[in-house]
């Protein structure tokens, strides 16, 4: 549930640019939605998650950076940057550590019941590595290419969308490898 309610600020990004007139009030919405999502984990868990609150600072400076100097490429390049960081955070973690950021991240949302093998921790790391770097490339030449309301349009109706439907095959793809612990 956490999940999908880190794109609501994008949704209100996207709704407040198609309805309440452009990209300068949605950026600001984007902003204070961010905050809004922030503070309400805090109410509800009383723990910032590390991810967010970089995320929202991300959004923040570069949300920040657009309004002051009326520039849309501070907020485009926001994009592909933490897709970038994500990419490089999520398959380079196979290196480092025991287990794997995607491991950390969703192995606590798995019954004491299952146990998904080592190497399917690591594959789907880094398939969704490769994933998100090419999604950071795709957005920057969405950017560069198209127009501002098409990569709009491209950021909130069409690459959080397939994010979404990655994050579930992930899920499938580790769960079909999924074995009962021994009950013993």
């Amino acid at each position: 549930m956490q999940t999908l309610l880190e794109y609501v600020p994008w949704i209100a990004f996207g709704l407040v640019y198609k309805f309440g007139g452009g990209l300068y009030p949605a950026t600001a919405a984007l902003m204070g939605a961010m905050v809004a999502l922030l503070g309400f984990t805090w109410l509800q868990t009383r723990k910032i998650p590390q991810l967010q609150l970089v995320l929202t600072i991300m959004v923040l400076v570069f949300g920040a950076a657009t309004l002051l100097l009326r520039d849309v490429r501070f907020l485009q390049w926001k994009a592909s940057v933490i897709y970038w960081l994500i990419g490089i955070l999520i398959a380079g973690s196979c290196w480092v550590g025991s287990k794997t950021l995607l491991e950390r991240m969703l192995g606590g949302a798995l019954s004491d019941e299952t146990t998904i093998p080592a190497t399917s921790w690591k594959n789907a790391s880094l398939m969704t590595g490769a994933f998100y770097v090419l999604l950071g490339f795709v957005n920057i030449w969405v950017a560069l290419n198209r127009s501002e309301a098409d990569w709009v349009t491209f950021k909130v109706w069409i690459s959080l969308p397939i994010a979404l439907v990655f994050l579930f095959g992930i899920i499938f793809y580790l769960l079909r490898g999924a074995v009962g612990k021994d009950p013993s």
